[in-house]
């Protein structure tokens, strides 16, 4: 994989994850995917450092481990009072390395005067090595997730030489009106296959249209400086903080 000049890399390690399909999570019996999701991996990376002035892109994917699957009975709370029973099944000791990188949120105009490209990057690598900004979750709360920094490639993959899968059509992520300028939320899905345990990821707009959806109307929220955001207060903040050993 060809690496950027703002490309950061690190692993993630959890006891159990479950990346499921958006449809099927509002109730009921819940099945992960067998591999993490675009969008799943994105929500990762947002955790570990996030501003509105940036979208990252999630370049590819790793599965270090063997794709292992555990079902659990699970008593979730009932919308009408009360607890019902459930069987979810999650994914089993999993760890990914992630290649990603950041480009500059053209439509957000009001964010200008914070694009040092060397600033945001250094903090987002700062950031891995921290663990991230807040608490990692793989897919859902309850699966905690740990963030480390790696070098992309290093390493042997459980599927080394294994050739390549087809996992048929799955969820890839969602198109926000604040990195798309339009005020509608749309639903990307694809077909990702996995050669010797790497999965590359089509960039958001290279998705096929064919297999992208409106979900509904959706406006993006307006960041003002001084107000709800500033050019300088929080990110000082945070370098002092990175900087304390």
């Amino acid at each position: 994989m060809d690496k950027k000049r703002n490309s950061v890399e690190f692993k993630i390690t959890g006891r159990y994850a479950m990346f499921a399909d958006p449809v099927t999570r509002v109730g009921g019996e819940k099945f992960s995917y067998q591999i993490p999701t675009y969008q799943a991996l994105k929500g990762i990376l947002e955790s570990v450092y996030w501003k509105p002035t940036l979208i990252w892109y999630i370049d590819a994917v790793r599965v270090m481990e063997k794709i292992q699957t555990e079902s659990k009975g699970i008593k979730p709370i009932k919308m009408s009072g009360g607890n019902d029973l459930a069987y979810y099944t999650y994914l089993r000791d999993v760890e990914y390395q992630v290649l990603a990188h950041f480009e500059w949120n053209e439509h957000r105009n009001d964010l200008d005067g914070d694009r040092d490209e060397n600033k945001h990057h250094n903090i987002a690598k700062r950031c891995i090595i921290k663990g991230g900004r807040r608490d990692i979750f793989l897919g859902t709360r309850e699966c905690q997730g740990y963030v480390e920094p790696c070098m992309f490639g290093e390493g042997e993959s459980f599927y080394k030489n294994y050739g390549e899968l087809d996992f048929g059509i799955q969820f890839h992520g969602y198109d926000y009106p604040d990195e798309t300028g339009k005020d509608e939320l749309f639903v990307r899905l694809w077909r990702p296959k996995m050669k010797d345990g790497l999965i590359e990821f089509p960039m958001p707009k290279n998705c096929d249209p064919a297999l992208r959806r409106f979900i509904r109307k959706m406006t993006a929220k307006e960041f003002e400086k001084d107000r709800n955001f500033s050019l300088l207060g929080n990110d000082q903040s945070l370098m002092d903080l990175l900087s304390e050993e």
